[in-house]
């Protein structure tokens, strides 16, 4: 625990202006980002007699080594800088509000040439136009069975959209007239795109006037006697106002208004937020956090509209936010509001009439998101606790592991060899931290040989951090490898953990603890758990340790070990295909992804590139005279496929598909 005084700055060496400061511990994380109106002030508070802190500040300024600071020229930078460093940092003592779900959204991909309607999770694309998010998938996939009888926009995948192209034949929605079928050019690309954005429309509240058109088309048609025609109009009418019913109108003045709600106690608290839009809820939300630092209502309200809006534009940021406290600076707020929508912000608490009643409802939403949330999590919090005290009891170690790290090796016969390792904090997975390795130092199968290298490699980045921190001095030939960049952002191998876990049994833990003995590594415990009877063997021991069937603590080593063997798995396959996968393009040194594409799209196929003189090939734009040579020359000496033969006729198949072209690794791969 350090002593603030410590690290505080020279009186006179902060400067009183707006800016964003971060708070470091003593491996040079970054575990707290804050920002002010004037950083003298703000920072001087902190340093102050830590018996008058709040006792969560308190923890956070003895965790810390070292703060610094940046001036910035305007509060809004100020705001925007610190939004920035939450999300690249993730500092542990920062506010994160957590989705209590993945919540669907309503997507139009007018991205694409022939726009789709689907149904989207995760974070937003660019070129996509977004609707809700929604409570529930079904709730979205009704209202656009509705809404397709009326703007019979596409709805298929790619696959199946050029699967019908191919056949000349649409599908089933084509012929039930609930897809307009430009795959088969029932419809031209600018009359769907068209539809598309008269869904689009319809969805963000504007249905009054298309309504009105259809009545009046409807009448006309009755008045020319043309009644299939008007008929047909009426059952859209219907359908319509069906799957404009699913949302009823809670705000008569067709007002477009996200209202937040928080509910707290002491430790954690809840957020709603109802999307309102043509006076209508189009999307619902919620999350749930822990008070990691000392913040009232007004703060979590800050710091849910930064999560909200911080990566948001024009009209997904909308003319009102209602919220039931307003934050300290709230004109910096309005400000950071408008420049992201593009025009004025309202950001007020209501006082009455409709949109406070249904403050009221949005209220009571947080009130039983965080009552479930504290259900579920106390009962959650006990059977971990009781998972983690049986494992310590179990392994006898001195306290229980908060960090297992758990390795596993896959190959399919010796092909292909590499291993994994995922991580589990408090008895959660903790997906970020996961890493995947390539096995380097020889080739063929040797799982104990794997195991040795794996956590050779991940405890030696362990020990450049340290070695960059002064925490530890390499003696005379240890090898700590080259040295990080300091950047503040949390590194790959940082965090020690307290219990490294390896699939196997006795060789496999012996390969793992005879690495951290060798790179004088004594405080981190070692156990393998072998598939076959669920035993727990530790180093240097000839019997395996036998937890009961019941135990919680065998239960999460299960989880822990299973988790491993998954991620392993799913590298293993990936890499296995991208090699089969792979074409002759793939061996052509400095050939990247667009070169490859722009070759295929050029000549139509890899046989045609073949068949291509190096003049021909450096028409291709992008490519120079000396990559066309080194193409011509990859494509000489690879020796092309068998042909491919109908089995039904025994006609040769001309090969006239793109080669596939290689992917690069993935992201979280330590090479």
């Amino acid at each position: 625990m350090a002593d603030p005084s410590s690290y505080r700055p020279e009186p006179g060496q902060i400067p009183d202006s707006p800016g964003v400061y971060k708070f470091r511990d003593e491996h040079r994380r970054v575990i707290y980002v804050g920002k002010a109106k004037s950083l003298r002030q703000r920072l001087a508070s902190y340093f102050q007699d830590i018996a008058g802190l709040h006792p969560r500040t308190a923890t956070m300024v003895t965790t810390a080594a070292s703060v610094e600071w940046t001036v910035v020229s305007t509060e809004v930078e100020a705001l925007q800088l610190e939004y920035s460093w939450i999300k690249e940092f993730d500092p542990r003592f920062n506010v994160k509000y957590r989705d209590d779900k993945s919540y669907p959204s309503l997507a139009v991909t007018l991205n694409e040439e022939y726009p789709r309607v689907q149904v989207m999770r995760g974070p937003k694309k660019k070129g996509v136009r977004y609707f809700g998010p929604y409570g529930h998938a079904w709730a979205i996939r009704e209202t656009v069975d509705l809404m397709l009888r009326v703007f019979p926009v596409r709805t298929c995948s790619a696959g199946v959209f050029k699967r019908s192209a191919q056949i000349g034949r649409p599908c089933l929605l084509g012929y039930i007239g609930k897809c307009s079928a430009p795959c088969v050019g029932k419809v031209t690309p600018e009359e769907h795109r068209e539809l598309a954005e008269d869904f689009c429309d319809f969805m963000a509240g504007r249905t009054g006037t298309y309504l009105s058109r259809l009545e009046k088309e409807m009448h006309a048609a009755a008045e020319e006697m043309e009644y299939e025609k008007a008929a047909r109009l009426r059952d859209d009418i219907g359908a319509l106002r069906r799957a404009m019913e699913k949302n009823a109108v809670v705000l008569a003045d067709a007002t477009d208004a996200d209202l937040i709600a928080v509910a707290e106690d002491e430790l954690e608290a809840a957020v709603q937020i109802f999307h309102v839009r043509g006076g209508r809820v189009r999307g619902q939300r919620g999350w749930v956090t822990d008070k990691v630092e000392a913040v009232d209502t007004a703060g979590l309200v800050e710091h849910a509209l930064q999560q909200l809006y911080g990566e948001e534009k024009g009209e997904a940021v909308p003319k009102e936010v209602l919220v039931p406290a307003l934050p300290e600076d709230t004109p910096t707020l309005n400000q950071w509001l408008a420049e992201r929508r593009g025009s004025q912000v309202s950001l007020r608490i209501p006082q009455r009439g409709d949109k406070k009643a249904l403050m009221e409802t949005v209220h009571r939403n947080a009130l039983q998101s965080l009552a479930l949330h504290k259900t579920k999590r106390a009962s959650d919090l006990t059977t971990r606790s009781r998972a983690l005290e049986e494992i310590a009891e179990a392994l006898d170690l001195d306290s229980a592991p908060l960090r297992i790290e758990c390795f596993d090796i896959s190959h399919l016969q010796g092909d292909d060899v590499v291993a994994s390792m995922v991580v589990f904090e408090d008895g959660l997975a903790r997906k970020s931290e996961y890493r995947r390795f390539q096995i380097k130092s020889f080739e063929g199968q040797d799982d104990v040989r794997s195991m040795h290298e794996v956590v050779s490699r991940r405890f030696r980045r362990y020990l450049q951090e340290k070695l960059k921190t002064g925490e530890w001095a390499p003696e005379d030939g240890d090898d700590a490898g080259p040295e990080p960049e300091d950047d503040g952002r949390p590194k790959r191998f940082a965090y020690p953990p307290q219990l490294v876990v390896v699939d196997g049994g006795q060789p496999q833990v012996a390969a793992a603890k005879r690495a951290l003995e060798e790179l004088g590594i004594d405080d981190v415990a070692v156990c393998g758990l072998a598939k076959r009877l669920e035993e727990v063997w530790l180093p240097g021991e000839d019997d395996p340790v036998v937890l009961p069937r019941t135990s919680e603590g065998l239960y999460l080593l299960q989880r822990v070990r299973d988790e491993a063997h998954r991620f392993a798995i799913r590298y293993q396959r990936s890499k296995r295909g991208k090699r089969l996968k792979s074409g002759p393009l793939d061996e052509v040194s400095g050939l990247g992804e667009s070169r490859k594409q722009a070759l295929i799209k050029h000549f139509g196929s890899v046989k045609k590139l073949r068949q291509a003189t190096i003049d021909q090939i450096c028409e291709v734009p992008g490519i120079g005279r000396k990559t066309a040579e080194t193409v011509a020359a990859a494509l000489a000496q690879a020796v092309p496929a068998g042909p491919a033969v109908n089995t039904a006729t025994g006609e040769i198949i001309e090969d006239e598909t793109p080669a596939p072209a290689g992917a690069s690794s993935e992201r979280g791969t330590e090479q």
